[in-house]
């Protein structure tokens, strides 16, 4: 009799359904869309509270190929990715509420050196947020990173206990990539891959080709990592060579001067693991050159003022226009934003102007003499196009203090796991995680994308492979050859 009886209420929920979706169809087509997203919704909710892996699987999938509300023109306002943030944010409840009532997160996740720095640097904005200019904005900033940072990187942490876990999240995201790369690069060959098209050809999926070319440029070493594992079957060898050749002839035709810059430095990175070079070696040998273009600062300006190599789609041409400041039009714009985040530090270097508000706030500290073509007093045209100069001006020198200690903490972190794990695939795949990751902190000179969804996942991610690498698998040679 409950067989039957469930069987009933099952015809008439599917019926119901059917006659009101009828009924909106003739009535009122304007909740037609909304309406048939219902049962999808509905899927989420209860995959969410039955498999919650599942989801962050879809999540992960989902990001590169969402669109914002603004390319969707239903939003002026708030911007959320679409379903990418939705995701996030019911994922950051179910954690919380999990947290709360079982406390879920390990404690060496909890008292990870990463961990704690993540902690102090989101106290510290939440305390900025405090004196913020614009209170609603940085509210919005706080609660983007929260989520953020559970669905990406607390989560990610539960996720990888299975070390098969980490490879799967890479393969999702590279994969929708993938999509993207593809769709892109066919709509950008119609214009015979023009260097002007290429800014705005990535839309819907990305704002501008920087970031496109950041994602790139991130999973670039990671699937290269996956083809040499030994432990990884040969089907998927091959799908990640053929993920390598999209994301390479991409990011070539992307004319994303960052990314390939990025990708250098991660090559170099890779030499320093070969000649087991130590990093407090490399850190000082950095330092060094810092003070070296401190003391000769106006020498080397100069010289790169000298530089008139424009960007125009010769890929030479492209790669020496890297240091013209004196008529790239995109470099002499950033220049123009940094020194107006150095003023704003200089006027508030202990609170800032408050998390998220650099853009709003900037356009009164621009000087004439720097403005460009592309300048804009409206703030509708990015952030401080830099990872360390806008937590500078908005949450004051402890804001970039921060920024610094924790890409200090991840590559010493990274350098120390690579030169004590024994198994070769693991060596391996955390040498290129490192490298991933490094692409991301040279680009964090050039441009900040931590406040979108498209780099939070793998940023985030890849950190919390580095740690749950630490935590749960460096030793697990060891283990097995002791038991």
């Amino acid at each position: 009799m409950q067989k039957v009886k469930n069987t009933y209420v099952f015809y008439f929920i599917v019926v119901s359904y059917i006659l009101v979706n009828a009924y909106i169809l003739l009535f009122d087509r304007g909740m037609f869309y909304f309406f048939n997203l219902l049962p999808l919704v509905l899927f989420v909710i209860l995959l969410a509270i039955f498999d919650i892996e599942k989801i962050m699987y879809l999540m992960i999938f989902s990001t590169p190929l969402a669109i914002s509300l603004k390319e969707l023109g239903m939003s002026d306002g708030l911007n959320l990715s679409l379903p990418s943030e939705p995701l996030m944010i019911g994922i950051t409840l179910i954690y919380i509420l999990n947290e709360f009532s079982h406390g879920i997160t390990d404690k060496k996740i909890l008292k990870h050196p990463i961990t704690i720095i993540i902690f102090l640097q989101l106290t510290w904005m939440i305390i900025t947020a405090f004196f913020s200019e614009l209170p609603i904005i940085s509210i919005k900033y706080i609660l983007s990173r929260i989520w953020f940072l559970t669905s990406c990187y607390f989560m990610c942490t539960q996720l990888f206990r299975n070390q098969k876990n980490i490879i799967t999240h890479i393969l999702l995201y590279s994969i929708a990539l993938a999509i993207v790369a593809i769709i892109t690069t066919v709509k950008h060959a119609s214009f015979g891959f023009d260097e002007k098209t290429a800014d705005w050809i990535v839309s819907p999926f990305y704002n501008d080709h920087t970031a496109y070319g950041c994602a790139l440029a991130m999973f670039i070493p990671v699937v290269v990592g996956i083809i040499l594992m030994k432990n990884i079957n040969l089907v998927l060898k091959i799908v990640c060579l053929s993920l390598l050749t999209i994301f390479l002839i991409a990011i070539i035709v992307s004319y994303a001067r960052a990314g390939w810059l990025s990708l250098a430095v991660s090559l170099a990175v890779l030499a320093t693991l070969i000649l087991k070079i130590k990093f407090r070696t490399l850190l000082f040998t950095l330092i060094g050159g810092i003070l070296f273009f401190l003391a000769f600062q106006s020498e080397v300006l100069m010289m790169l003022g000298r530089n008139n190599t424009d960007s125009d789609g010769d890929f030479t041409q492209n790669i020496e226009s890297m240091t013209n400041i004196s008529t790239d039009v995109s470099n002499v714009e950033r220049l123009n934003r940094w020194n107006c985040a150095l003023q704003m530090f200089q006027e508030k270097p202990f609170l800032g102007f408050g998390p998220g508000t650099y853009q709003f706030l900037y356009a009164p500290y621009q000087k004439s003499s720097m403005k460009t073509v592309i300048s804009t007093n409206f703030g509708e045209k990015g952030n401080a196009h830099s990872e360390y100069l806008g937590p500078l001006s908005e949450q004051g020198f402890m804001g970039a203090i921060f920024v610094f200690v924790l890409v200090l903490a991840v590559m010493f972190l990274g350098y120390r796991l690579v030169y004590a794990i024994k198994d070769k695939s693991l060596k391996i795949l955390t040498i290129v995680i490192l490298m991933g990751i490094s692409t991301y902190f040279v680009h964090g000179f050039l441009n900040n994308f931590l406040d979108t969804d498209k780099a939070s996942v793998p940023f985030w991610g890849f950190l919390a492979m580095l740690v749950c690498i630490d935590v749960y698998h460096k030793n697990q040679i060891e283990e097995e050859k002791l038991q």
